[in-house]
């Protein structure tokens, strides 16, 4: 009996998702745009506090997705990959688009406004891309599509120079091979 593969994932499924890691990463845009354009006081505590803010979150979210994907791993082959940049069809391509576009989003912001101004405290932007890999993560934990895991048995080799018809099969003398050396 062969398992059948499991369905295409919906393209919908997950909206809340990718809708919240657009809110994050429009709230990270926004503020680091105002913190590199205005040296004042206000926008350096708020633009800390969205970087930091999405960050905590993204840690607490990369966890909980870290979780649920090793719960799924016993039924499922999940790879790295997949699961936190959606490769190899775990996601269907639009949804995937978007959230490593959103990831990658992140990522140049960051780099953008830290490079504007060094040294400074547009620095804690670099800390918002964990939400983003952590977004991906749950999407992908929570309704991305994986092959059935596939469950090996080891198999004894055949020595070299031994006769086919004696490889992993009973001792010839009857005897049960042991672990330990025989000296």
């Amino acid at each position: 009996m062969t398992d059948a593969p499991a369905p295409a994932p919906d393209p919908r499924a997950g909206a809340t998702i990718v809708q919240a890691d657009l809110v994050g990463t429009s709230l990270f845009a926004l503020t680091a745009g105002i913190e590199a354009m205005f040296l004042q006081r206000w926008s350096e505590v708020i633009g800390i506090a969205v970087a930091v803010g999405l960050f905590v979150v993204g840690c607490v979210i990369f966890f909980v997705a870290y979780l649920t994907a090793i719960q799924r791993s016993r039924t499922d082959e999940i790879s790295i990959v997949n699961l936190f940049l959606l490769g190899g069809g775990t996601a269907p391509r639009a949804v995937a688009r978007r959230l490593n576009g959103l990831l990658a989003a992140q990522v140049v912001i960051a780099l953008v406004t830290s490079a504007v101004r060094p040294f400074t405290e547009l620095a804690f932007g670099i800390l918002v891309p964990v939400f983003g890999l952590a977004m991906n993560g749950w999407w992908g934990a929570r309704h991305g599509r994986f092959p059935p895991r596939v469950i090996r048995t080891r198999t004894r080799r055949r020595p070299r120079g031994a006769p086919p018809d004696t490889a992993g099969g009973p001792h010839p003398d009857g005897e049960m091979e042991q672990n330990a050396s025989h000296g």
